[in-house]
């Protein structure tokens, strides 16, 4: 592929590949569903005045459900035809979100719990399945690009998403938020149905006991892939969903409503997460990543300081979203083009596995941290710190294996390469 501009890059593979681009679109539709109404969902608790630990523990649960069934969808993923399985999920995810409108007080957080549980579980496995897709359908240069544009929709979906929903619970009501995004789902389920793969129907007739066996023995044959999937796992502090909810129950509320304050944050940071591969896509590889890592550090770090600031904040949370989609598309990328291709869909689960359960803890031990006493500046700088021991790690693990950029499979990195 020629070297053009990324935004260029982008286009020309969307355009070339028509089946990337017809699931980049129900994707973009779909995951911006999955976030939409989250910000009616944490308005609604801080309307009820629940502790931050409450807020917390919402913000895990929609993690947990993809570490709990990860080792199973892996195995399901390798064995079933994805597209039935696809709008299997996105029916799911319809049914999960409509009774959330019956939502009125806290004598209810059970029931929203449980609609978290079951809508995001649906929402990380659907994910799981089309992350274990792209790998068979790209490879090369075209896979890490696929990524990018991959990283770019969920960051937009993730971020945009509880933007517009902010103003939209802002001027029409959690209720509504809430039957807008079952209204989505719907879109994103009649494209879903006329989407044609061109992959072979039939899948493997290996029993999920020897699946399972097989996964072990590959990651003792192969061990560069668990720390592969341990260096992805570092994105995972960069989940705030706990920490933006705190900062604007804490500080902000006196200056802005909480739907508006909750938007804001998530927008301006959404700038940062679309903006930054388009900028700096095409100059990481495996020699700039530590240096990527040690940005991000730093962006968190700078936006510990001025937390209490609202205008500061906002200002300082599109830096801190510049390296993020990069960093999540580039370490992903890294371990699917290490993969061999009959473990995709396991490799790609347990990935997530290991991904998800470290943004559900994270998000319990943001709860915890603000119970007992630890500012909200000191719990954003240990987040921070996290990045610069991400940096140290993958130089370790440059040194120790022979890791591969995706232009040159070939090109084994220099075991001297320091930082």
């Amino acid at each position: 592929m020629a070297k053009l501009p990324p935004m260029n890059q982008y286009i020309t593979l969307l355009r070339a590949e028509p089946l990337l681009r017809r699931l980049s679109l129900v994707q973009l539709i779909a995951y911006f569903g999955a976030w939409f109404s989250n910000v009616a969902i944490y308005t609604l608790l801080i309307h009820m005045e629940v502790s931050p630990f409450i807020i917390a523990m919402t913000a895990a649960m929609h993690f947990l459900p993809g570490v709990l069934q990860a080792p199973f969808s892996g195995v399901l993923i390798d064995k079933v035809a994805p597209k039935q399985l696809m709008m299997t999920l996105m029916v799911i995810e319809i049914f999960a979100t409509l009774p959330f409108m019956l939502i009125d007080n806290s004598g209810l957080l059970w029931l929203l719990f449980i609609l978290v549980f079951i809508r995001m579980g649906a929402s990380s496995f659907y994910f799981t399945l089309e992350m274990s897709l792209l790998p068979r359908i790209l490879d090369g240069e075209k896979l890490k690009l696929a990524n990018e544009i991959h990283s770019v929709i969920w960051s937009f979906s993730y971020t945009f998403g509880m933007a517009v929903s902010g103003f939209v619970v802002y001027l029409v009501g959690v209720k509504t938020a809430f039957f807008l995004d079952a209204l989505l789902f719907s879109i994103a389920l009649m494209l879903l149905k006329t989407l044609i793969f061109p992959l072979p129907e039939e899948k493997a007739i290996v029993g999920f006991g020897t699946m399972f066996k097989e996964s072990f023995v590959y990651f003792k044959n192969e061990p560069h892939i668990k720390h592969l999937i341990l260096l992805h796992a570092f994105v995972g502090f960069t989940t705030f969903d706990a920490l933006v909810a705190l900062m604007v129950k804490q500080y902000y509320t006196q200056v802005v409503a909480v739907a508006l304050g909750l938007g804001l944050m998530h927008s301006l940071r959404a700038v940062g997460l679309v903006f930054g591969p388009i900028v700096i896509g095409k100059w990481v590889n495996t020699k700039t990543l530590p240096y990527l890592f040690l940005y991000q550090a730093l962006s968190i770090i700078i936006w510990a300081l001025v937390i209490e600031d609202f205008y500061l904040s906002l200002f300082v949370s599109i830096f801190v979203g510049f390296s993020t989609t990069t960093l999540w598309s580039y370490t992903y990328t890294l371990l699917q083009h290490h993969t061999a291709k009959e473990y995709y869909g396991r490799i790609v689960a347990y990935n997530d596995m290991v991904f998800l359960l470290t943004v559900a803890l994270i998000s319990i031990a943001i709860g915890y941290l603000a119970e007992v006493g630890l500012t909200l500046a000191a719990i954003t700088m240990l987040l921070g710190s996290a990045f610069i021991v991400g940096a140290f790690y993958f130089i370790w693990i440059r040194k120790r294996f022979s890791i591969t950029d995706m232009a040159d499979n070939n090109a084994k990195i220099s075991p001297e390469l320091e930082l």
